[in-house]
C-alpha cells in the first residue's frame, strides 16, 4: 500500500515538473516572437524609408508620411516607434519598442 502511494506521488511530481517545463518553454517562445515582431516592423520601416528616398529623392519627413504614402502599418497599441529625422538626405533614426501591455 505504501509502495503504491509513493509511486503515485512520484508520478504526480514528475507530471508537475513536465508541465512547469512546458510552461517555461511557451513563455520563452512568446518572448522570442515579441522580439521578432519589433525587428520585422523596424525593418519594414527602414525599407519603406529607402523606397521613399529612391522614389522622391528624400527620406520621409515623418512617420505619419511614411505610413500614409508607403503603406507601412504600425500597431500603436503594441509598439512605440521613435522616428527621428536628421536631414532630408540622411537615413532617419528608427527605433521600435514593444509596449508593456
Amino acid at each position: 500500500m505504501k509502495k503504491k502511494f509513493l509511486c503515485r506521488l512520484a508520478a504526480g511530481l514528475a507530471l508537475l515538473l513536465m508541465l512547469s517545463f512546458l510552461l517555461l518553454g511557451v513563455s520563452r517562445l512568446d518572448a522570442g516572437y515579441a522580439d521578432a515582431g519589433e525587428a520585422q516592423l523596424e525593418e519594414a520601416l527602414r525599407r519603406a524609408s529607402v523606397a521613399c528616398y529612391a522614389t522622391e529623392g528624400r527620406y520621409p519627413p515623418s512617420l505619419a508620411y511614411l505610413t500614409e504614402h508607403y503603406g507601412v502599418q504600425v500597431d500603436e497599441a503594441r509598439y512605440t516607434v521613435f522616428y527621428e529625422v536628421v536631414a532630408e538626405n540622411w537615413m532617419p533614426e528608427i527605433t521600435v519598442l514593444e509596449k508593456n501591455v
